[in-house]
């Protein structure tokens, strides 16, 4: 008989600082310091935290200026607990968000690494190219 028990709970709010730091590289993100997580983390729009039991194994964020423009940005899930659906959720979690509280007109964009993009796809994200290109540059 099939069970209903979910061991998976999707917290809203951003990580803690040390949660971040370990999620990103356990998950294959770049790692960052820890100045720069407390800074980025504090000006969060709206993030979801994945746990299993008490342990945070993913998390995904929404950043922008509240209005006009918004970027989702680190999505990822521990590789013990991926192929599991958790991505897609919290991707659901992020968009059902902002259809909830971001303006209408409001611009969401995100960078798709590798096969990402087609769990993007699903949430109706398409790629800019050839009308506008992706630019980035590291500080």
């Amino acid at each position: 008989m099939k069970s209903n028990f979910d061991p998976y709970l999707l917290r809203a709010g951003s990580p803690s600082v040390e949660t971040y730091l370990r999620l990103r590289v356990a998950s294959g993100l770049s790692a960052k310091t820890m100045q720069a997580a407390e800074a980025g983390l504090s000006n969060t729009w709206h993030g979801v935290t994945v746990l299993y039991g008490d342990e945070p194994v993913g998390m995904g964020r929404v950043i922008g200026d509240g209005g006009c423009f918004f970027q989702i940005v680190d999505i990822c899930v521990t590789p013990e607990h991926q192929g599991r659906g958790l991505g897609k959720r919290i991707m659901a979690a992020l968009v059902d968000e902002l259809q909830r509280r971001a303006p209408d007109g409001a611009y969401v964009s995100l960078i798709a690494d590798g096969d990402a993009q087609f769990l993007y796809e699903k949430f109706g994200f398409r790629q800019t190219a050839p009308a506008s290109v992706g630019m980035h540059r590291t500080v």
